[in-house]
């Protein structure tokens, strides 16, 4: 028996309250991602091995979100199903955030002979804790819509938590600059990784404390345990393989977010080194001397600050559009709003490639953020359709290895095509760090054209 008829629909009020606790999460993740590179490489971080290390977000993305997923499912506590995962993800999360800028000085307090790596070693491992704990909540705070929310309302549902990823991005990115500004107050690293760990627990919190989960009725309850024992009792393989059969078009909104992912992640790892390398015309300083490398300083400074500006612009724009391209696909259906969003993000990347001028950049940024806050929405709204009820946790967990396995690939295989596509600047030399934007361009291309062939599933 189905409990979709005890779900409530929401209001607008209603799903901002819910996702005020994804604000919280992706403002801990965003800061993540600016800070923990510089800060890695202060305690002597190479950037083979920053690369290691950053593979803790696919990795954990990978093993920890069907894991979890999988438990949430067989979680049935007077709290809900969701929430104890949501709690204990921000907890141990905001702790990992507090502590990782203190790396060096708990490194401090074991015996002075200690190794010059121990700093360094410490703040990985608290990145990795950091990176586990953002997978842990985020599966089950997806899960949440399906459980809780219409079918009719999953596409909006999905699209306000987009909403609160690219707001989230926007103050964590642009809150320590905005106080340099107006005020001339510098934000030290430390504090900004305590602000960020604050914001996740307390807008985690929030939500735990004002979101209350849908209580099935008896006989949907019973066949939501039955489920969720069938799932936990199989094997992984056999939960991905048996999801992956539960209809043809379930493999197709994986690929979707398979080839989506290598596009994406071309840019939110290649980006800023474009900016450096080909927009603003800076050499590989890896191999120099360091008085020519101090010649290039300040004008690798204004790159990497044209490159935050880009950044946040992507994410403003994402913030701005999350809710009509929802409003869209209501009218117009998923796949169709979806495929124009990435091919429009496609374009962004062919007219960074092949036109790298600022104003054509930054434009281009604000484009590629209208593909963004489509695929944080309208593959997960696609997919809710095709959920069987008590196995959502371990659902969303699954459809993550499709987003992380990607990251993987990316950060490897293409890192190293590029490091071998190297041509000379004048007395010095560089890599092609545009091609990550051509191959980029091509895979959101194939994905459009895989989500142009769904055969969406109508509304009951």
């Amino acid at each position: 028996m189905s409990c979709e008829d005890n779900l409530r629909k929401f209001s607008s009020l209603q799903l901002l309250n819910f996702c005020i606790g994804f604000f919280g999460l992706q403002f801990a993740w965003q800061m993540r991602i600016i800070l923990s590179g510089p800060l890695t490489e202060s305690l002597g971080a190479s950037p083979l091995l920053y690369g290691l290390i950053w593979l803790a977000g696919p990795v954990t993305g990978i093993v920890v979100q069907p894991i979890i997923g999988a438990l949430s499912d067989n979680t049935f506590t007077k709290f809900g199903r969701r929430i104890p995962y949501l709690f204990l993800g921000a907890l141990f999360g905001a702790i990992g955030l507090i502590l990782l800028p203190k790396s060096g000085l708990l490194s401090s307090l074991f015996p002075q002979n200690r190794p010059d790596w121990l700093a360094l070693f410490i703040a990985s491992i608290f990145i990795w804790i950091i990176d586990a704990c953002v997978n842990a909540a985020q599966g089950p705070y997806r899960a949440l819509i399906p459980d809780n929310i219409q079918k009719s309302q999953h596409a909006i549902a999905n699209s306000y938590l987009s909403f609160a990823i690219g707001l989230g991005s926007v103050v964590a990115a642009g809150t320590a600059p905005a106080l340099k500004w107006a005020f001339g107050y510098q934000m030290s690293v430390d504090a900004q990784f305590t602000m960020a760990g604050l914001a996740f627990i307390l807008g985690m919190l929030w939500t735990c404390m004002t979101f209350r989960e849908s209580v099935p009725n008896k006989e949907a309850m019973i066949e939501m345990k039955l489920e969720a024992k069938k799932s936990a009792s199989k094997s992984f393989f056999q939960n991905v393989k048996e999801f992956l059969s539960t209809d043809p078009e379930i493999g197709k909104i994986c690929m979707i977010q398979f080839f989506t992912w290598i596009g994406l992640m071309s840019l939110l790892i290649f980006f800023t080194q474009y900016v450096v390398h080909i927009l603003y015309q800076i050499p590989n300083t890896a191999d120099l001397a360091p008085n020519i490398v101090d010649t290039f300083q300040a004008k690798q400074i204004e790159a990497q600050n044209f490159s935050s500006i880009c950044f946040a612009f992507f994410n403003l724009v994402c913030f701005i559009v999350a809710i009509p391209i929802a409003k869209m696909a209501e009218i117009n259906g998923n796949k169709r709003v979806h495929a124009i969003s990435l091919l429009l993000m496609a374009l962004s990347y062919l007219l960074i490639a092949c036109l790298p001028n600022k104003v054509t950049v930054f434009a281009s940024m604000g484009l590629a953020g209208i593909g963004w806050a489509s695929t944080l929405a309208l593959p997960f709204a696609m997919l809710s359709k095709y959920i069987k009820e008590g196995t959502e946790g371990s659902a969303m967990g699954i459809f993550n290895i499709f987003i992380s396995a990607p990251q993987v690939l990316v950060c490897t295989l293409l890192a190293w095509f590029i490091n071998t596509s190297v041509f000379k600047m004048g007395e010095y030399t560089n890599n092609h760090w545009d091609y990550a934007f051509l191959f980029g361009a091509f895979m959101l291309i194939v994905s459009a054209f895989i989500t142009i062939s769904i055969k969406e599933k109508e509304e009951n």
